[in-house]
């Protein structure tokens, strides 16, 4: 399945505005879902691990209708059946396909593209 094309902005925190010189104020940055297209309940995409300060989780941003929330959740434990050391890079309980079910067209045209321009760098 491809992967869903919703977008949000995520606006800087009111405290990294407060802080920051009046000409050179912080922009907004944009959100691309990491779900499969079609999924049910909101858009999310991961924003950083957790590593060290609640192994097994990362944070993700989760929005709908504009809203959007940051929260801990735990990674998805469901192993990757083409390789065994590799587990699903989304968040437990996720809707639609795992990752390696989702496809995202315009990140594969990429790779073709630098695949046929750069041929050394894609040797296995």
């Amino acid at each position: 399945m491809n992967r869903c094309t919703a977008v949000a902005l995520l606006p800087p925190p009111e405290h990294v505005l407060a802080l920051s010189v009046p000409d050179r104020r912080p922009e907004a940055g944009h959100l691309l879902c990491e779900l499969g297209e079609g999924h049910d309940g909101a858009h999310a995409t991961m924003l950083w691990d957790e590593g060290g300060r609640r192994p097994g989780s990362a944070v993700w941003a989760r929005w709908r209708a504009g809203q959007v929330r940051l929260l801990p959740l735990p990674w998805c434990a469901v192993r990757d059946p083409r390789d065994a050391d590799a587990a699903c890079g989304l968040f437990a309980g996720h809707p639609s396909g795992h990752d390696w079910e989702v496809t995202d067209p315009t990140d594969e045209a990429i790779t073709r593209e630098l695949a046929r321009r750069h041929p050394h760098l894609f040797r296995r």
